[in-house]
Formats: C-alpha cells, structure tokens, sequence
C-alpha cells in the first residue's frame, strides 16, 4: 500500500474492506478471518474510528506476531503486505481461496463495516458456493477504464463524504479500495455502479417502472424502462412512485407540509433492497416497480439470499452482493445490520397502515397497501379532498390569529387587524362577520371606543 491509497481509504472511512484498529492487539486474528472469509481488505492499525491517525509503531515482534495469527488459522491465511506509512500500520488481507476460515475464537465474517461472530449454521448457509453469490466480484468482460463514468464517480464519492479528487490517473487506487477492481480488471460492481453506458456489458441489468390502472396488469397508462447503473436505477424509481402516490398537504402556521398516502422512506428501503439483493446472474430478468390504484409492488429476480431461512426472515441477515450493499452503505442509503425488514414494518405502522407484505419464490417482491381513503379515488376527487382541506387548515389558523389578536388587545381595530393579520380589507371583514355570526365573538359599543369580547 502506497501513501496515496492510504489517504483515500481513511477518507473513506471503514467499509467491507477496511477495519481501523487505534492500536494492535491479538485479537486482530478475528478480522483477518473476516476479511478472508469476505473480499479481502486491510486492516490499517494506528488509526480511531472516525478516521483520525493516532499512531501506531511496527516492530519486528509485532510484524511476527500477526504472520503468527495468520498462519494459525485454518486454513492458515497468507498474509499479502504488512507496512508502515506515516504512522500506520497497514495489515493487507487477500481474499481466502478456501473459505470459510476461521481462528481460535471462531468463524467471523464482514457485514459493510462490522466484524460480526457466526454460528455454525450460518458458517454452512453463508459460504455456500453459488453463481450468484459470486457474480458481482467476477470480471466483467471487455470492460476498460474508459468505459467508466468519472461523473458517476464523482457523485458516489460526494454522496459517501470522501473529499478525495479523483482523475483518471487515480481512479485505479479508488477502485481497488471500494473493492471493484482485482488484479487490474473492473469486476461486475464496478460496471454495475459506474459504467458509462450498462447496456454493452451487462443488457439485462434494468428496472421497469410501471403504473396500472386499475388492480391488475391489464391497463398500463404509464411506462419507463431504465437501462442505467444502480444509483440511476434507485433515483429514477423513487421519482416514479412519488409521481404515481397522492399526496394531502397539513399547513401549520405559515409552513405547508406535503405527505404521500405511503411513507417514502418505507418505499425507498423497499427499493434499495431490491437493487442491492438482485441476482444479477438470473439473465432475462428485471428488477420492477409496478404501481396499482391499491398497491405498490416492488420485486427484484432472486428470492431470499441463501443461508437465510423464512424463520430469520426480517430478523437475521445475509448479503447477496457484498461489495454492492457496502457500496450503498457509504452512500448512506441502507442500515449496516440488515434493518431494512423491520424499518418497512416499523414506518408503515407509524403511518397508521397496514404492515407491508413479503413474497418469496424465485423472485422477491415487497407489497405495499395504499391508504383506502385515497387510493380508490380518482385523480380530480383527491385533488378536491386535498383543496378543501388546505381551504379548512388556512381558515382554522386565520381565526386563531384574529381571536389572539382580540384577546390580547380588545379594543383593537379593524385596520390593525387587517395590518396585524396580513389579510385584505374584504378578507378582515369576512372573518369578523362570521365569527359574529357564530357566536364566537360580539362587539360592544360604537367602531370608534368600542371594544371586542370574545364569548367562547
């Protein structure tokens, strides 16, 4: 490791593929198992959490000490480069060939930027040689750096809060940190998150957007097939079903508040697991949104990723595409510990609806309900519903301020009124009269040297 890979991945921050240790001990054996067990990585010692270097010293008896580790576990796990960079202590780990590895305390594994113990059960189910558990780390054919997208680039270093200036005579340091590029040859991840145009490598990676009306497929009024890396993907679904969702509006004193009949953050959690879980091996087959006058459904080619029973469903989780979820981890747009499940269950709830549904077969698809007293109405009667209860919330505030304003003074005048309140002429005198009319409010004695009194 170089200076300048070493200043990229603290930047960066811990990852899959980097773990920081303050200071070394022996219990770094856990994750260079982890690491081997996952994609390789580096452990940098001398460095907190949060990024800062707080210096660590490599001797000879500690540089002995992790080959010793190393070669105790089993299988005994080679050790790719140990080195000294400006007060770090850089521990770089290949990826094993023979997994699952495991040292004196146990089999470990690296979810995003944890080190987390497994069970034996979970030992068998997770390292599980399938196709699409490797596909997203395999090369991905004719791929060169020029087909990558360094605006693309750009956004995802923006998003991850990574300062670091990419160009193209760097971008290979970048690449090899965030784990999409191996041996010199773009992975899978590496043209699925960055590539310029998608289609010429991988054609079948797509996500269909449609809107039905009606509760079944047999109507589509509105279409959109996105043929885009993943970050497109995600924005351009988001967009869609905020176009298709209804919205009502609540004013609160001088701010208006929209909010869709379905909690986004619920839908946006459902769309991220679909991107990020996908078998992207299952050619032929796309990820879909499909929006009907009942339901939104979001289902993705893969059911639940093997090693995760339909008991620990929600509870437990296992990462299909690794470097793909540790990818939308520094994006900020997933949970490190697989919450996504209980975070749907958890939004819809607070919304007052009803717990989302989950279906598994050969692909997997998330069910959202929407609210009844929207969803079945059409278009020009929910946007009269919405009107007349922005109409009612903006009149309730108007007459609070007027009474407040009477309470407080009540030989106040019309004019100050009007002044006070912000209303015209006609709109002071409307109020007034209907709050005299309701018996909310009567006026004693003449305009001039009266006075207000404010009944209920």
């Amino acid at each position: 490791m170089d200076e300048q890979k070493l200043r990229f991945v603290i930047t960066e921050g811990e990852g899959l593929a980097t773990e920081f240790k303050e200071k070394y001990t022996p219990k770094i054996d856990r994750d260079i198992v982890a690491l081997a067990n996952s994609r390789g990585g580096v452990i940098l010692l001398g460095v907190s959490d949060n990024g800062r270097i707080t210096g660590e010293n490599l001797t000879g008896r500690m540089k002995a000490e992790i080959l010793s580790l190393a070669r105790n576990c089993d299988p005994h796990i080679p050790i790719a480069g140990i080195s000294a960079i400006h007060g770090v202590v850089a521990v770089e780990i290949p990826e094993g060939l023979e997994k699952p590895y495991n040292c004196s305390s146990g089999y470990y594994r690296r979810l995003d930027a944890v080190t987390q113990k497994m069970s034996q059960k979970e030992v068998r189910a997770f390292f599980r040689e399938t196709t699409d558990l490797l596909f997203e780390s395999l090369p991905c054919p004719d791929i060169q750096a020029g087909d990558i997208s360094i605006g693309k680039v750009r956004a995802f270093l923006k998003e991850s809060g990574a300062s670091f200036i990419i160009n193209k005579t760097n971008m290979s340091t970048v690449f090899s940190s965030i784990g999409v590029l191996k041996e010199g040859r773009i992975n899978n991840a590496g043209a699925l998150m960055f590539a310029d145009e998608i289609a010429p490598f991988i054609p079948y990676c797509e996500i269909i957007l449609c809107a039905f009306k009606g509760l079944d497929k047999n109507h589509i009024y509105d279409r959109k097939d996105v043929r885009d890396t993943l970050p497109v993907q995600m924005s351009e679904a988001i967009e869609f079903i905020k176009k298709h969702l209804n919205i009502r509006s609540e004013i609160n004193g001088m701010d208006r508040r929209d909010i869709y009949e379905l909690p986004l953050d619920a839908l946006r959690e459902a769309v991220v697991n679909a991107i990020v879980h996908r078998d992207y091996s299952m050619r032929g087959a796309s990820a879909c949104v499909n929006v009907f006058d009942d339901r939104v459904e979001i289902e993705n080619p893969g059911g639940i990723p093997s090693g995760l029973s339909p008991q620990d469903f929600g509870k437990a989780s296992v990462r299909r595409n690794l470097i793909i979820a540790d990818l939308f981890h520094r994006m900020g747009k997933m949970e490190r510990i697989g919450s996504g499940i209980k975070r749907m269950r958890d939004l819809m709830g607070q919304a007052g609806l009803e717990s989302p549904c989950f279906e598994s077969t050969s692909f997997f698809r998330a069910i959202f309900h929407r609210d009844p007293d929207f969803s079945l109405k059409s278009s020009e009667e929910t946007k009269k519903t919405t009107v007349e209860k922005t109409v009612e919330k903006t009149v309730e505030k108007t007459v609070e301020k007027i009474l407040s304003f009477i309470r407080q003074n009540p030989e106040i005048t019309q004019l100050e009124l009007q002044t006070k309140s912000g209303l015209t002429r006609r709109g002071t005198e409307w109020n007034l009269n209907k709050l005299k009319k309701s018996g909310v409010i009567r006026r004693i004695g003449p305009d001039k040297g009266g006075h207000w009194e404010v009944l209920k």
